[in-house]
């Protein structure tokens, strides 16, 4: 996969600041829509997809919707006709206060390609709520000395409508001492005069009560009225005066409570009871007010936690009372200075996941970000983790998309955990951080591979059918179907090779069975393809290379190749009554057509004519005398012997060897009892005479090629003595090897050939069969020389 880059939170937060700068530089205009509160739900405030110059059903096509700040649904877009409604009753006092004019900010959100409109929504006011005064009733004391014209202030009527449906005009019930008169304050609200037009007698009338009516100017008009008890008291000339009519004070909006937010004082010419100013909150621009004043010494002090976001400035008007009853107010501007106690707030506005792998850049999320706080404290950055390949984009005010850097890769991380981090630009610095996961899907890009690059399997010959002889395996880095594997035997190149026959497979599991049982002796080993396939769209495969080893069982028995045991006549040795002890007799020759130590052969004199005589070597199969021959020793022997190879449970072969004494070689062969004499021989004595004198000279001459040929064997065998030689090397050749070198007098010769399997240092036969067979009157030596018939093979004559 290609490496994403990497960007410093530093470098994404200036991309987004500059981009925010052009996007509000350039100031895409809204669209403006009014209607008035209290509209009942269902009304159609307007057709966007007209007003925005879009096609029927575009709006339904680009998933439109329409989003408010806190996801609160106000209104309900009909996406195939284009129709903005109205989903619920609106009060406009509710969402904006005393805010005017009051404006719902709405932004429509398109996607392929993400385009955002802002959409305005002014609600207009209708006279749904009456003037109503903070208390049913008021009391005024007012001096009997009071002059006709003297002003005294009265509590305003609180109506939460604005403009002309707002209180405009204060009333007073028929009396003959006073009048009303109605004026404005600075923000436009009207407030209450009452104004003395007799001059009071408290002898005459103590006490008045009047009815006080505050109008709107709505249509149909709303009123409301309290009732006013005026006490006459006596003369107090003078009234208390504020040092200020008009004080200001900035307070941080988490000051603590009972923190002091001003000192205000008023002073009276008056003495005695009547110069004695008692303080107290008179009435500010709401019903409540989060302050509390000393009366004594008119310190203001915070009565509970105040919150800039809620309200940004107070109006307190203070009242000064003294003893006799006279009063005068001051007004206090309190003004609230933003403090960052508010985090940003995310709002995501859509989510997509999985995203499949190998795909470019694509859309994961749209969010919008928003801050309470005003100022420093409510501009905002948004930034995520520097080790992800996705970007963050700002796209409309506020808003931004979460988009892919490249194609990802499903086999290097599946899942990613994404930390939006909004942070805002006061001091300390408020944190939000919202985590999404996004899931990647797979696509089939991984072919299965093998857990080794070749197998080999061992199989004991003579096996049972069906017999599970491994298993094959391969992993895909892939996932579902894409990572399901099924096996299969390709097709083999070796068309004498039954693989059919031979092996199976299972497909789910790639589980080796073989289907019959093996032969080690007519196949060693074998080789074949195994291929991997996923369920994947296109599909994917790879193939491995099996290679099948056969072991060998000890399942063939010795079989001896001299002397024959199936010749219609026996094989009779002849041994001179001279030989000295250790005489070489005869040598039994056998092969194991099995491998290993199975083939390793050992010889056993089980039973012989005359116990004690012969002795067999038990690696060579060399039969020798074990002592001298006396005269009272039988002329006929008769040996058993037992071949016996390595294997478990070892296998074995018997011998019979017949072996006649002679007094010499010139002595006649004498006939087994078993051969019929020819009478006629009888007769011919002549014929006889000449024969034996032929056979004397031919002995003569036989005896002399014997002694020079044992001569010549002796220095053989001094000069391997002395090269510290043996007849068998047991660092060459295996001890079930038969010699083939040794001396001594055999009635026959014959030649084998030996052919050698693997190395043939090992010296291992694979098989042995006899290549001519002559009975000769004489000993002669034995030749080993190569064989044109097989590869590392020899003949032994």
């Amino acid at each position: 996969m290609e490496t994403a880059r990497v960007k410093t939170p530093q470098q994404r937060q200036v991309v987004f600041l500059t981009i925010l700068l052009l996007l509000g530089e350039a100031g895409t205009e809204a669209i403006r829509y009014s209607m008035p509160e209290e509209t009942e739900s269902g009304y159609l405030v307007a057709n966007l997809a007209k007003d925005l110059g879009l096609k029927v059903g575009e709006l339904a096509t680009r998933g439109a919707r329409i989003h408010h700040r806190g996801n609160k649904e106000l209104l309900q877009l009909d996406a195939e006709d284009g129709n903005l409604l109205l989903k619920e009753k609106l009060d406009r006092e509710d969402l904006c206060g005393a805010t005017e004019p009051c404006v719902l900010h709405f932004q429509l959100i398109l996607k392929n390609p993400v385009q955002f409109f802002q959409t305005d929504l002014q609600l207009t006011d209708i006279n749904d709520h009456s003037p109503e005064f903070p208390h049913r009733e008021m009391l005024l004391t007012i001096p009997e000395s009071a002059q006709p014209g003297t002003v005294f202030p009265l509590k305003a009527a609180q109506d939460p409508d604005i403009g002309s449906n707002a209180v405009q005009n204060y009333t007073v019930s028929l009396n003959l001492h006073f009048h009303v008169v109605t004026h404005s304050r600075a923000d436009g609200r009207k407030y209450p005069e009452l104004v003395l037009d007799r001059a009071l007698d408290r002898e005459e009338q103590p006490e008045l009560t009047l009815t006080l009516t505050a109008v709107d100017g709505g249509s149909p008009r709303r009123s409301g009225t309290t009732t006013v008890h005026v006490e006459v008291v006596d003369i107090n000339d003078n009234a208390p005066q504020f040092v200020q009519s008009l004080y200001e004070v900035q307070v941080p909006e988490n000051s603590p409570l009972d923190a002091l937010v001003l000192t205000v004082s008023a002073r009276d010419l008056d003495v005695g009871p009547y110069g004695n100013v008692a303080y107290s909150l008179f009435q500010g621009g709401e019903v409540s007010q989060p302050f509390v004043i000393d009366q004594v010494t008119g310190e203001i002090h915070l009565s509970r936690e105040l919150d800039f976001e809620v309200t940004n400035r107070y109006n307190i008007e203070i009242a000064a009372t003294d003893g006799g009853g006279l009063s005068s107010k001051c007004t206090v501007a309190v003004h609230l200075l933003d403090v960052n106690d508010n985090a940003p707030e995310l709002t995501i506005s859509t989510l997509t996941s999985p995203i499949p792998e190998n795909s470019p850049e694509t859309v994961v999320a749209v969010f919008s970000v928003f801050d309470l706080d005003s100022g420093d404290n409510g501009r905002m950055v948004c930034s995520i983790q520097n080790d992800l390949p996705f970007l963050l984009k700002s796209t409309f005010e506020n808003y931004y998309t979460l988009v892919t850097e490249g194609p990802l890769d499903r086999e290097s991380k599946s899942e990613y955990n994404i930390t939006i981090t909004v942070s805002d630009m006061g001091t300390p610095r408020l944190t939000t951080q919202h985590t999404i996961t996004v899931q990647v899907s797979d696509v089939n890009d991984n072919t299965p591979a093998f857990t080794q690059s070749s197998y080999t399997l061992f199989v004991q010959e003579n096996n049972s059918p069906a017999l599970h002889i491994g298993t094959i395996s391969a992993t895909d880095s892939d996932s579902g179907s894409n990572a399901h594997i099924t096996y299969s035997l390709l097709p083999t190149h070796d068309l004498k090779l039954p693989l059919s026959s031979l092996i199976s497979i299972n497909a789910d599991n790639g589980q080796l069975f073989a289907l019959r049982a093996l032969d080690y002796e007519a196949l060693q080993s074998f080789e074949f393809l195994v291929g991997a396939t996923d369920q994947g769209s296109p599909a994917l495969s790879s193939q491995v290379l099996v290679r099948v080893l056969v072991l060998d069982a000890n399942d063939n028995a010795p079989f001896v190749l001299y002397p024959l045991q199936n010749a219609s006549a026996p094989c009779t040795e002849l041994l001179p009554r001279a030989a000295e002890p250790g005489y070489l007799v005869t040598k039994v020759v056998a092969v194991d057509r099995d491998s290993g130590q199975n083939a390793w052969l050992s010889f056993q004199l089980l039973k012989a004519t005359e116990p004690g005589l012969f002795s067999v070597w038990a690696h060579n199969g060399e039969v020798r005398t074990s002592r001298l021959l006396s005269e009272r020793d039988a002329p006929k022997h008769r040996l058993l012997l037992l071949v016996k190879d390595n294997g478990d449970p070892p296998r074995s072969a018997s011998v019979t060897l017949h072996v006649l004494l002679v007094d010499g070689f010139s002595q006649p062969y004498l006939p087994l009892p078993e051969v019929v004499r020819d009478p006629a021989q009888d007769n011919e004595d002549l014929l006889t005479l000449y024969l034996v004198i032929a056979l004397a000279s031919v002995s003569s001459l036989f005896l002399l090629s014997v002694l020079l040929f044992v001569g010549v064997r002796l220095c053989r065998r001094a000069r391997a003595a002395s090269l510290g030689g043996c007849s068998v090397p047991e660092g060459q050749f295996s001890g079930h090897l038969v010699d083939v070198s040794g001396a001594g007098t055999l009635s026959q010769s014959y030649q084998y050939e030996v052919c050698l399997t693997g190395d043939s240092g090992t010296g291992e036969f694979k098989f042995l069969k006899p290549m001519v067979s002559n009975l000769l009157l004489q000993d002669a030596g034995r030749e080993v020389k190569e064989s044109p018939h097989c590869r590392d093979s020899f003949v032994f004559n």
